[in-house]
């Protein structure tokens, strides 16, 4: 008997083990499970499974009843492993005999995700040998001495190469959710999630996990007020001399705090932002490519195609047909279909 629903939603199935994090379990349910259509359709199936069915350990002080072992991994079609305080410490980079059972169900051509040290699952099962891949900053040096063959960036939110993806930490596990969705059905469906649950609609794989910040001056606390007027004016030029305005800092100090708190220079995040409002509007309107080039603030279709092609491997118009022919077919963008494979933050 099939464990998932035989309604055509994405199968997703989160593989949990003794000593999970409950809130990366809550997390994979919450941002699927509020991904619908227009009409209120529900988008995705998702269900927890263990190696072995029944009471699963947690880090605090309640545990998870799991209703299903391992014959959910064969129908998924997308597998997320979240943390385990099993991953801390550990002297060896080997999975243990039911982990191994377990991952040896995932299904050919099913997507596999990890949050946290999750990856330690992904890298000990041989699915990270020779890909980019993150993990918690504070598991970083234990990660590398076990899983050399695996480039590892632990200095990103998460990474995506081709099907496999991680997440660096708990709430980077919610930015990974959340691009996933993005590669499936557009930007339109993954901000709606985001509204509902009241987190940023997209933040670039490639930003700072961590960044070691010196005590700040109390009058120069953030620069969230010169990025939410950025965001307001990206269809114009935006200078630093304007941003650094905003929180009355000369352009040199504002320029440091800035990189401390977002991890790249502001014009690298004006540009980011450009790409990603282009992006949307490439997705969700019929706006000419000059018009979107001026509304993202590009200035000319040449300047859009080149930026876009730099950040995810694509132009304007390559981007637009695979979203929209993904509408006009079954609604669905599979992730590995050949144009999609090359928007992930990893490409």
């Amino acid at each position: 008997m099939s464990v998932f629903a035989e309604d055509g939603r994405h199968r997703v199935a989160v593989l949990v083990r003794h000593g999970l994090l409950p809130m990366e379990l809550g997390i994979v349910h919450r941002i699927f499970g509020q991904a619908e259509t227009a009409d209120g359709r529900r988008l995705y199936e998702v269900v927890t499974c263990a190696p072995e069915p029944g009471e699963i350990r947690t880090d605090v002080d309640f545990t998870v009843n799991v209703r299903y072992g391992p014959e959910a991994l064969a129908e998924a079609d997308t597998v997320v492993v979240p943390a385990s305080q099993q991953d801390y410490g550990r002297d060896d980079g080997c999975l243990s005999e039911e982990m191994a059972r377990a991952v040896a169900r995932f299904r050919p051509g099913a997507r596999v995700a990890s949050i946290c040290t999750g990856s330690f699952v992904l890298a000990a099962a041989g699915l990270l040998e020779g890909r980019r891949a993150t993990t918690h900053w504070g598991s970083a040096e234990q990660f590398r001495r076990l899983f050399p063959e695996v480039e590892l960036d632990a200095d990103v939110l998460y990474t995506d190469e081709g099907g496999v993806l991680t997440a660096a930490g708990v709430a980077s596990g919610i930015d990974l959710c959340l691009h996933m969705i993005r590669c499936d059905h557009g930007a339109a469906v993954a901000n709606e999630v985001a509204r509902r649950t009241v987190v940023p609609p997209h933040r670039e794989g490639g930003q700072a996990q961590f960044i070691r910040r010196p005590v700040p001056e109390p009058q120069y606390s953030s620069t969230a007020a010169a990025r939410a007027w950025a965001l307001e004016h990206l269809d114009r030029p935006v200078t630093l001399r304007e941003l650094a305005a905003c929180e009355a800092m000369s352009v040199r100090t504002f320029t440091r705090r800035f990189r401390e708190e977002v991890g790249v220079s502001p014009l690298q995040w004006l540009t980011q932002q450009r790409v990603e409002r282009a992006r949307q509007l490439l997705e969700e309107t019929e706006l000419t490519v000059d018009r979107v080039a001026s509304d993202a603030g590009f200035g000319t279709a040449a300047s859009l195609r080149q930026h876009l092609q730099a950040a995810i491997g694509v132009s304007p118009s390559a981007y637009r047909s695979t979203y929209r022919g993904a509408a006009a077919g079954s609604g669905t963008v599979g992730v590995g279909d050949a144009d999609v494979s090359k928007v992930g933050v990893g490409a």
